[in-house]
């Protein structure tokens, strides 16, 4: 026969009878970390203005292209036009980019080169529009005069804070009552509040944008930090697009060619591959082919965590704010996410008007990116 006695379900479906059994965790179930500001780490530096600055310069460039689409006998014409003559001097050795062939400058005339073809020795090759040419080095005479000198001017670079706010509020009644989970309702929306505030900092580290127009801000206009992605100009790679390597999946050919050419064009040293979850599958997967496990093994692990290449070692670090079709490059010693001095999160106790206590949170950060070409990004990727 059923049970006829007293029960807890006895009293109806809200069990009044019973007394509360909550856990006294909370449990924060949105995403929070972020794992590239954990892994550039804090800035040892201030910015001393919203529009924060910094000097960059450069060597001499060493290389040209060739811009002469008239040119006959290629093999044998001993002059030809390039894009900045400025950057050649009689007596430099130069090298048409893939060819052995030396050639030794002996006449400059407006855009034209005029040159010794086969110099010591070497078989001339053709040379074609568009081909890059190395300088080598120049040869000076004996008891020579100095030549003229050269020299490049610095250029500044520039980037403006942009302020993170978040505003809180608990009324008396709530500070007086007791909380589940927390001793003081004040200081548990502080701390949900910044972990907001430090999600959306790595976001717009990552992905945001300057106003084109006031930038330095208005009272009509907020003033907004530039990203990573929109400083890079000069090593962005799209997949499907130019000498890239074919196919649209991230793959070692697409990485080491995105990491050679950046080595080839800047003096960067990159140890950053930043990345969604996404393409972290796919850097994974490098090695899945070639993993072996014994017969005692009971545990499968297909996770890269350093990816070490001939231009250098980097580590992955995967955030959920990164594009999913796209991979950064970075060089972490020209990064910096610095505050406005004095500006850094913190807290603002606020005039309460009414039967509650209020503030503020107030951060005011910069990104700092140095020599842009020293860093890449891959984009147009595959985000199966």
């Amino acid at each position: 026969m059923s049970f006829t006695g007293k029960s807890t379900y006895a009293a109806g479906a809200s069990l009044p009878e019973l007394a509360e059994d909550v856990s006294d965790i909370i449990g924060i179930v949105s995403p929070y970390e972020t794992p590239l500001l954990d892994a550039l780490g804090d800035s040892l530096r201030s910015a001393a203005s919203t529009w924060h600055q910094w000097l960059e310069d450069e060597l001499l460039p060493n290389k040209d292209i060739v811009r002469d689409d008239d040119i006959e006998n290629a093999s044998a014409c001993t002059a030809f036009n390039v894009d900045n003559p400025g950057r050649f001097r009689v007596g430099d050795q130069i090298q048409i980019d893939g060819s052995y062939e030396l050639m030794l400058v002996t006449a400059i005339t407006g855009s034209a080169l005029t040159v010794v073809r086969g110099y010591a020795g070497t078989t001339p090759e053709g040379v074609e529009d568009e081909q890059v040419i190395n300088i080598l080095g120049n040869a000076a005479l004996e008891g020579a005069d100095k030549p003229a000198a050269r020299f490049t001017n610095r250029v500044r670079k520039s980037n403006f804070t942009q302020i993170f706010t978040a505003a809180v509020e608990v009324s008396g009644s709530d500070l007086a009552a007791n909380q589940l989970g927390l001793a003081d309702e004040m200081d548990y929306q502080k701390q949900e509040r910044l972990r907001e505030l430090l999600r959306d900092l790595e976001n717009t580290v990552i992905n945001g944008g300057q106003a084109s127009a006031n930038p330095q801000g208005a009272p009509a206009v907020r003033r907004t930090m530039r990203g990573i992605i929109q400083h890079l100009t000069t090593s962005v790679f799209t997949a499907g697009a130019g000498d890239f390597p074919a196919g649209l999946d991230l793959d070692e050919a697409k990485i080491n060619y995105a990491l050679r050419k950046i080595w080839e064009t800047s003096s960067g040293n990159i140890d950053l591959i930043v990345v969604n979850g996404c393409q972290k599958r796919r850097i994974n997967s490098f090695l899945t082919a070639q993993r072996s496990y014994g017969p005692d093994d009971t545990a499968y692990r297909d996770m890269v965590s350093v990816y070490q290449s001939d231009f250098g070692v980097c580590r992955i670090v995967t955030t959920r704010w990164m594009p999913q079709d796209a991979v950064l490059l970075l060089d972490s010693s020209r990064l910096a996410v610095m505050p406005l001095a004095g500006r850094s999160f913190h807290f603002k106790p606020l005039a309460s008007s009414g039967d509650y206590e209020c503030g503020e949170l107030i951060g005011e950060y910069t990104l700092e990116l140095k020599n842009e070409a020293a860093h890449g990004l891959i984009k147009g990727l595959n985000k199966a």
